[in-house]
């Protein structure tokens, strides 16, 4: 699965969203990491409305779905109000199944891509303040530590702490 495409996600790929959110969970869980995501926290209309107000993306390789995330043009709960020079990316989620190492990485460039192109020059995401290991992924990925939230409203679930973190986009990149 190297040859991924990407595409935007639409109501017909619903289903298929909240089996990857809840696949991902379960794959957390299994690995010792709490208090990140539990199965059947998010449905359908949890993907809806982020269609109706920012972008969902679905990445795919010979016919499989390997992977999506959530691009989001601002993101006041966990930034406060910003200037728009921003994506923020949120459900980074990887399809385990049929997805090869790398693939989450693969995604990230994407959706950097994908903010560049909208002339945007930072990528923002937050992440469970908790969570060694993501926030670990982020920061060899080349992202930075920019500041700490407390009490982020959840859907589905209860408020929780997040690192927040940004990578600065080079002028020249495209998507």
């Amino acid at each position: 699965m190297t040859d991924l495409h990407f595409r935007l996600a639409d109501d017909t790929d619903l289903a298929t969203l909240v089996r990857l959110r809840d696949d991902a969970a379960r794959w957390m869980l299994a690995q010792g990491t709490t208090g990140q995501w539990q199965p059947g926290e998010l449905d359908a209309d949890h993907f809806r409305r982020i269609m109706a107000s920012g972008e969902v993306w679905l990445a795919e390789a010979a016919g499989l779905v390997a992977g999506a995330w959530e691009l989001w043009w601002e993101d006041e709960d966990a930034w406060g109000p910003q200037p728009p020079v921003a994506g923020y990316v949120h459900r980074l989620m990887v399809d385990r199944s049929s997805a090869r190492p790398g693939t989450g990485r693969l995604l990230l460039r994407a959706a950097e891509h994908r903010v560049a192109a909208a002339g945007r020059a930072f990528v923002r995401l937050d992440c469970l303040a908790g969570n060694a290991r993501l926030n670990a992924y982020y920061l060899d990925d080349g992202y930075r530590v920019v500041g700490h939230t407390a009490g982020k409203p959840q859907p589905g679930g209860a408020p929780k702490s997040f690192t927040l973190l940004e990578k600065t986009l080079r002028a020249d990149r495209e998507g």
